[in-house]
């Protein structure tokens, strides 16, 4: 096979190659197979016609069409093996020569990946992390289990404050109309949880148990419900009745609560501590992985990116999200009535960064090649082992879902990472 590639813009190109006769005889012998079977000819029975009456009544050409479906995908993927290129979007094929024992010479308007000039990607410079884990990190951690512990406990006298659940009544209106979904019988509000409309909650303290409260608020201007966004409301509310947090003391029974592997308090505190310190080190390792790589990129120089690029991006971290919700029982149609959110709205939200993740991607595949790592069969059984664990799988089924050049792809990219961070240095 010859091909040859023509660039003819920043990103574009026309890739044109020949198929070689050999090959055009295979897809003609497999065209005619599956024409045959719906051939009806005198003196033969149906499916039975031999290939010289075909061609005798039909012509060989009649094939051309069906025998070029079938060699094509494989002789465009030669192709662009030999001229060395990575298409990033489906081709627009033109026939360009098509006779009687002749290779026949097929052409492609194709999109390739833009260059990727590197900067510096080593010995790069990330800030200093603190990874250390103070007395007040843990007051924090013990604090916030102290909340998962509470029990609500009836308030007889006082007002509502920050922090206390208020059972109430409230219908809403707008203009004087009540709206749909604005009314509710015995609600348990926590005051502070900001999980109504911005400046209910606060009108409510200094409130007592029985009385009645006008609030009167504005629906945020992106608010789902898009017949109330933007507009005043008015909500009457009763008080029926106020629960205050009574916090568990922190002792060796509370500890014991909280984690059933541990008999005292300093027990707990020695635990939480290491779990603090395994946190903090990971939020650190992210940050300055974060830093170097981001720095990586800014000093490579890239042309423009394809637009079609940043739409398989977007597309493929859509994907991504929805099969996740999936696995757990939501489907987009659920997810989007739910968020009260639509297609678009998910597309738009994923478009923010997705120029800026493929730059990433296209700086990390150059330092995979400019520092010629390959991943080695070892490397390939531990990711293939590593995801099986991670996704419940079975290896067999893995190996079966993902391509060895797939897989040598995702571990070049993690250890290309590994290089540029594990060479940073902290100030």
């Amino acid at each position: 096979m010859s091909a040859k590639w023509e660039k003819q813009g920043t990103n574009d190109g026309t890739l044109t190659f020949e198929i070689d006769l050999p090959t055009i005889k295979k897809g003609m012998d497999q065209a005619f197979a599956r024409v045959k079977k719906n051939i009806n000819v005198p003196g033969f029975r149906k499916g039975h016609v031999s290939r010289t009456v075909f061609d005798r009544m039909f012509g060989e050409g009649a094939l051309y069409e069906d025998a070029l479906n079938i060699v094509l995908p494989d002789a465009y993927d030669a192709a662009v093996k030999q001229a060395a290129i990575a298409p990033v979007d489906q081709p627009k094929f033109n026939v360009e020569k098509m006779e009687p024992e002749n290779p026949w010479v097929v052409s492609a308007k194709v999109t390739v990946k833009p260059e990727v000039t590197l900067g510096d990607y080593k010995g790069l410079t990330v800030p200093k992390q603190d990874r250390e884990v103070t007395d007040k990190d843990l007051d924090d951690k013990l604090h916030s289990l102290q909340e998962e512990q509470a029990e609500l406990v009836l308030k007889e006298d006082g007002a509502i404050e920050k922090g206390d659940t208020a059972v109430i009544d409230y219908e809403g209106s707008i203009d004087g109309t009540p709206f749909d979904g604005g009314k509710a019988d015995n609600y348990s509000l926590e005051i502070g949880s900001n999980s109504f409309i911005p400046g209910f909650e606060d009108q409510l303290v200094g409130h007592k148990s029985g009385d009645h409260v006008e609030v009167k608020v504005k629906f945020p201007d992106d608010y789902q419900a898009k017949d109330l966004a933007g507009k005043d409301a008015v909500f009457q509310v009763t008080i029926h009745e106020i629960k205050e947090k009574q916090l568990p003391d922190l002792d060796d029974e509370f500890a014991k609560d909280v984690d059933e592997d541990v008999d005292t308090l300093d027990e707990l505190k020695a635990k939480l501590r290491d779990q603090l310190k395994q946190e903090k080190d990971q939020k650190a390792d992210d940050a300055i992985q974060e830093s170097a790589v981001n720095q990586a990129v800014a000093n490579a120089k890239i042309d423009d990116l394809p637009d079609v690029m940043i739409d398989n991006e977007v597309h493929n971290q859509m994907d991504q999200y929805l099969g996740n919700l999936q696995r757990q029982g939501i489907n987009p149609q659920m997810y989007y009535q739910l968020t009260g959110t639509s297609e678009a709205d998910l597309h738009k939200q994923f478009e923010q960064d997705a120029a800026q993740r493929v730059k990433t991607d296209l700086v990390l595949e150059a330092v995979v090649k400019a520092e010629d790592i390959k991943p080695s069969q070892e490397d390939i059984d531990n990711e293939i082992k590593n995801l099986a664990n991670e996704y419940g799988m079975k290896e067999d089924d893995v190996r079966k879902a993902l391509t060895a050049d797939m897989l040598k792809h995702d571990i070049g990219i993690k250890k290309a990472i590994d290089l540029i961070v594990s060479s940073s240095k902290e100030e």
